[in-house]
């Protein structure tokens, strides 16, 4: 699972906190803090946005039983349960300077959702736990957890719980259950000599919405606010699923790195064509703005969450082919334009 960079600078400032100065208003006030509201009527709050999110995917429903407020949520799933769970960490994974507190919650909602996705399964509850300093505004615990549940609906899921704890930094914790609704999971080990390669959308635009955010352009809007938030059909999961994908994960760290674990798994190679890897339209534009190689961002940028699989045949419409699953030899395990990529992605420590 990917953590998001933060374009590896410290956030300095006068005394008040990232947090503080991206609620504040034209007069400097940024309301009642996380202590000032206490953490009973904070909670309250919470719940009654979750208690109003109604998922939007069409065609099942809701599995929720027991929802927020009580001691423990309650699902009823008709297929095996998958689960998933990720932490994001102030200034290392996010910045309240570049993206705002929904932004944030959507962003942290989408990168648990797409491992859900990459099993073959939907996601349909979320719990969060949402650690920070007592000075901390409320509008910003409110406002990542407003974002979440936004998020959430669009996938067809509900936040239904969590908890809020003071600590040094503000720390996001998010697990989501999904179902497979009676489909066998799908697994990274499946893929075999001879099937196709595919991506359920474009790679690249995370990392250069990171870059462009790093440079201080404002230029590119689509492919900042995909970093801010990743642009993924995530029903895409399922879909493959019933078409018969015999590998699949998201990429999170990087096509390369994907690519070397599920070929690792699986015992084979693959080899890709950067020419048919799907890109927004204006990612070259985008790198030549910042200097950089548009496709260095789609090997080892990641972040973007597409789905990542292996096929028997051609992939299902919505998905691109970009390469072959081969026998494994002396070389690396991933051939990108018939060479070693020599790109490394995502690295946590």
């Amino acid at each position: 699972m990917r953590e998001s960079q933060t374009g590896g600078h410290a956030v300095v400032g006068s005394g008040e906190t990232a947090a503080q100065r991206a609620v504040a208003g034209a007069d400097g006030g940024v309301g009642p803090t996380v202590a000032d509201l206490g953490e009973r009527a904070l909670i309250d709050r919470l719940t009654a946005v979750a208690r109003r999110a109604v998922p939007s995917h069409p065609g099942h429903g809701d599995v929720v039983v027991v929802g927020p407020g009580d001691d423990a949520a309650v699902l009823d799933l008709a297929g095996s349960l998958v689960v998933s769970t990720d932490s994001l960490v102030q200034d290392r994974h996010f910045r309240l300077e570049w993206s705002t507190p929904e932004q944030i919650g959507a962003r942290a909602a989408v990168q648990s959702c797409a491992d859900i996705a990459a099993m073959g399964a939907r996601s349909v509850g979320i719990v969060v736990s949402i650690a920070c300093p007592p000075t901390t505004p409320a509008a910003v615990v409110l406002g990542i957890d407003q974002g979440m549940n936004d998020i959430a609906a669009e996938f067809g899921a509900r936040v239904v719980g969590g908890d809020l704890v003071a600590a040094a930094e503000m720390v996001v914790t998010v697990t989501v259950f999904g179902t497979t609704d009676g489909r066998a999971p799908v697994r990274l080990a499946g893929a075999a000599v001879g099937q196709t390669v595919a991506v359920s959308g474009p790679l690249g635009s995370s990392a250069a919405g990171l870059a462009l955010l790093d440079a201080g352009i404002t230029d590119f809007a689509e492919l900042v606010a995909a970093h801010r938030i990743p642009v993924v059909d995530l029903r895409q999961g399922p879909v493959a699923a019933d078409a018969g994908a015999r590998a699949m994960t998201d990429v999170s760290d990087g096509l390369v790195d994907e690519l070397e674990t599920m070929a690792a798994a699986s015992g084979v190679a693959v080899e890709i064509d950067t020419a048919t890897i799907p890109s927004h339209p204006l990612l070259r534009a985008a790198a030549d703005a910042v200097g950089a190689d548009p496709i260095g961002w789609q090997l080892g940028g990641g972040e973007d969450h597409q789905l990542l699989a292996t096929f028997d045949g051609q992939p299902p419409a919505g998905w691109t082919a970009i390469g072959a699953v081969v026998a494994p030899g002396d070389g690396p395990r991933v051939r990108v334009d018939g060479a070693p990529s020599g790109v490394r992605g995502w690295q946590s420590f």
